[in-house]
């Protein structure tokens, strides 16, 4: 074409000069067609992709082919070069390379055979804008050259490598450090809970003392008593890049005041928690009828000895909850028959009392019996976990325990009575724990019975027994054991070679989650911290009022995540910052398809009813 353009302007003074020469111009070149410019192209990757659909050519930005590898350093450290190259470039579909990932067998389909739950996957196909492709080696290995949260950037997730957990969970004490100290130490945390009475009353803090609070706490009644006399109810609000939300109840604000990368919708459900955590203690009468005979009550004395229930629950969600955040539960890993033993001898051993029966594990459900009729509600089941293993009140004592409990889910009018032993697993042998011994909580194996009798202590303790007994001969007690010790598989030992580093995969009819392990990415506190900070914004993103998008991609500095969400599940991936976008939809649809051949493995389908 600048050939032409340029003979144009040169002709036209040849026609000035001579207007006889104007015959004599020599005829353009054959325009070539499309099929033989495009044998002329260097082969591509591209050339053997398939047309997306409805297009006549797959769009790209790609201007020149480029080859990416990484180089050691002579001090240690890694470098990544990019050079051009006009070379073919290595084929873009590799045959799978099958990883043998169940006792089942292995899984040799791909995404295009294999469909999801019997669905096709168009969700993704549709957002990707193209059929998905196998992961590169290119991209497993340079993902891996740089590891998650490495870059100093300015993401949002960035700004959560600062959270000292060592003092974010420190007491502030003035009549040790001087109100002055007081103040500042508990400016600089970065996630508090507060809990007031309508009349103004702090009824508790997760930091500081009353002194400390009480002007805090007399500028959020004022705040909130403005609007409640506006008939508006006062539900969030920013300052100073702060969040603050607020949760009325009956005669009761909690306020939830975070810098962590939240939204107002999770922390709410925090507040609620905490909520749920007061009931368990009075019950929603009893707490209706304190405040209606005389609404200026102090509420710190019913709730005498609970503060750390409270704290340990707010500190679990400081530290990023994965339970709270799904408003799911996670199950112990167990073979699917052998669950079904465990299921078969708590049916075998019930008593006429007993409402529900669980064995809990390292923190994790194993087995749950329950009527016909009635099920038990993930906000219940996390409030006894809490009691039972984070708040360590109950485990420390050892020997059994017999304790009335309010489960708001189940009937927040009344108590229920829980019968709590837990056996030590940490030898080479299990054992009942003795009367004041301390033991680790993914050594911890608690038999839980629970009944509406309370005069049914007897009863229960008998069903213990015998649980014990028979556990100990099928040897129940020992898979249990080795479930525990195996711990939660790394991503790479569910599909090998994948970009993953970290993933959540909620089953919506189950109301049960999965996760792998945290190691080796995420060791730290902080890691976990800015990793669950990272699962928080996705889950905002897709659960926004306004969402369109069930599938979101994440592209940031220091991590690259996608969010798929379902009617059936939701599903939440982390990958490294180089990490491509197919080679990450390829890793999620992997996970759904190792979900589903594990499903009664890892989530308890059901459980057993009586």
């Amino acid at each position: 074409m600048e050939t032409a353009e340029s003979a144009t302007p040169r002709s036209g003074r040849s026609r000035q000069a001579s207007p006889a020469s104007e015959t004599d111009r020599p005829p353009l070149p054959p325009r070539p067609s499309g099929l033989s410019f495009i044998q002329e192209r260097p082969s591509t990757s591209h050339a053997s992709r398939p047309p997306t659909r409805g297009l006549i050519g797959g769009a790209t930005t790609a201007v020149s082919m480029t080859d990416v590898n990484a180089f050691n350093k002579p001090d240690g450290s890694k470098e990544l070069r990019v050079t051009p190259s006009r070379g073919p470039s290595s084929p873009s579909i590799r045959p799978v390379t099958s990883n043998k990932t169940s006792e089942a067998g292995e899984d040799s389909s791909s995404i295009r055979s294999f469909a999801p739950f019997g669905r096709n996957v168009q969700e993704v196909e549709s957002i990707f804008d193209g059929d998905l492709q196998e992961e590169q080696n290119l991209s497993a290995s340079v993902s891996s050259a740089r590891g998650l949260f490495e870059a100093d950037s300015d993401d949002n997730i960035g700004d959560e490598g600062d959270v000292d957990f060592i003092k974010e969970f420190e007491d502030v004490d003035d009549g040790v450090v001087g109100e002055d100290v007081a103040q500042s130490l508990w400016k600089a945390k970065r996630k508090h809970f507060i809990i007031l009475s309508a009349a103004g009353k702090p009824i508790y803090t997760r930091h500081g003392s009353d002194a400390v609070i009480s002007s805090y706490v007399g500028i959020l009644q004022t705040v909130i008593s403005a609007y409640s006399e506006a008939n508006d109810e006062l539900r969030s609000f920013q300052a100073g890049g702060v969040l603050f939300v607020i949760l009325s109840r009956t005669n009761l604000f909690l306020v939830g005041i975070t810098s962590l990368l939240e939204s107002e919708v999770q922390v709410r459900v925090q507040l609620e928690a905490l909520y749920m955590q007061i009931l368990s203690t009075l019950t929603l009468p009893t707490l209706t009828h304190i405040f209606s005979v005389r609404p200026s009550s102090d509420l710190r004395r019913p709730l005498q000895g609970t503060e750390v229930l409270l704290s340990s629950l707010a500190d679990s969600f400081t530290r990023g909850s994965p339970s709270t955040l799904l408003s799911a539960l996670e199950c112990l890993k167990l073979r699917k028959q052998h669950r079904s033993v465990i299921n078969s001898t708590m049916i075998k051993a019930r008593v006429d009392d007993l409402l529900y029966g669980l064995v809990v594990a390292g923190g994790r459900l194993v087995s749950v019996i329950r009527p016909k009729k009635h099920s038990l509600h993930p906000s219940d089941l996390q409030l006894i976990f809490n009691m039972l293993f984070e708040a360590e009140g109950v485990k420390a004592g050892g020997g059994d325990s017999w304790i009335p409990v309010c489960l708001p889910g189940f009937n927040k009018t009344g108590y229920l009575y829980m019968y709590v032993s837990f056996l030590d697993m940490g030898g080479e042998q299990v054992r009942e724990m003795a009367e004041n011994e301390r033991i680790a909580k993914d050594n911890s194996v608690a038999i839980i019975l629970l009944s509406a009798n309370k005069e049914s202590f007897e009863d229960l303790h008998s069903m213990k027994n015998y649980l014990v007994h028979e556990f100990r001969r099928n040897r129940s007690m020992h898979l249990i054991h080795a479930a525990v010790q195996a711990g939660r598989p790394a991503p790479t030992d569910i599909i090998a070679g994948t970009v993953l580093r970290h993933f959540l995969y909620k089953s919506k009819g189950n109301v049960q989650f999965f996760m792998p392990s945290f190691s080796p990415n995420f060791e730290t506190l902080k890691q976990r911290r800015r990793l669950m900070s990272l699962y928080h914004d996705l889950h905002a993103s897709v659960h926004a009022k306004h969402a369109a998008e069930k599938v979101h991609h994440s592209v940031g500095a220091s991590a690259t995540a996608l969010a798929w969400v379902t009617p059936m599940f939701e599903l939440y991936c982390v990958a490294g910052p180089t990490a491509s976008r197919n080679a990450l939809a390829q890793s999620a649809n992997k996970v759904v398809q190792w979900v589903q051949r594990e499903e009664e493995r890892i989530f308890i389908i059901g459980g057993a009813v009586f």
